[in-house]
């Protein structure tokens, strides 16, 4: 069994307003964690990223997944929910939201995962990252093609064009999951975070603040630090949202 310790941290950035969102919910024996990023113009991205995290907890909670291609099914529900909000003419008529689930069962200390877009997931082991989403974008499309160095797309012009994002008819919709290789262990740190954070810290800065923290929330404060720092040059540089779980032998 592990004993799981969560933290939240969610910034405006230099926007009028927020429009990711995040939370958490947790039975006897599993957590569910969902993070998700909005769009749609006039304030209907906030309503996308908050109904796509409510619809998401609120159908594992009534049917919890025990696997990645289960929780995968669970977001495609979750699209046609969020398709079905949808009012024409006001700030509904084009949500859109990315948004990725990371699921530990603490008692058979497993995890499994699934999203769509370019939020990403992170497993850490050892300060160190094991594993990791792969974005719907079309520059990972390109570096998965050998055409772009994965450094390079940070700063790609096209960075955020996505492939796929809750919002679009469900048969084009492309819904990535997976399954730990392994056993979830103590020490194992996991990360869920939206393209405002991971665009500014790369995988070795990501590594280093955390083998520096004490706390899930002394490395969220970190990793807060260092956008605000890296993005000082942008009067209007985007949200940035995360949720860390460490996790230890309880």
């Amino acid at each position: 069994m592990l004993a799981l310790e969560v933290a939240l941290l969610s910034d405006k950035g230099g926007r009028k307003y927020n429009e990711d969102a995040c939370g958490h919910w947790h039975s006897d024996d599993q957590l569910c964690c969902v993070l998700a990023d909005g769009a749609g113009g006039h304030g209907g991205g906030d309503i996308a990223s908050r109904l796509a995290v409510q619809e998401l907890i609120q159908r594992f909670s009534n049917a919890p997944s025990r696997d990645g291609s289960t929780l995968g099914a669970l977001l495609r529900e979750t699209n046609e929910a969020l398709i079905e909000q949808r009012v024409p003419g006001t700030a509904r008529q084009d949500m859109h939201s990315t948004v990725v689930c990371l699921v530990v069962d603490f008692m058979a200390q497993r995890a499994h995962w699934a999203h769509a877009g370019d939020s990403r997931m992170y497993w850490f082991r050892g300060g160190r990252v094991f594993d990791r989403t792969r974005d719907h974008s079309l520059v990972q499309s390109l570096v998965d093609a050998g055409m772009l160095a994965e450094q390079d797309v940070r700063s790609h012009p096209k960075r955020s064009e996505l492939r796929s994002a809750l919002g679009i008819d469900g048969s084009i919709l492309e819904v990535s999951s997976g399954d730990g290789a392994g056993p979830v262990a103590a020490g194992d740190v996991f990360l869920l975070c939206t393209d405002g954070l991971w665009e500014y810290i790369d995988d070795s800065t990501l590594e280093r603040l955390l083998t520096a923290a004490d706390t899930p929330r002394a490395w969220l404060d970190a990793l807060s630090a260092e956008v605000m720092s890296a993005a000082a040059h942008k009067t209007s540089h985007d949200n940035f949202t995360a949720l860390a779980v460490w996790a230890s032998a309880a």
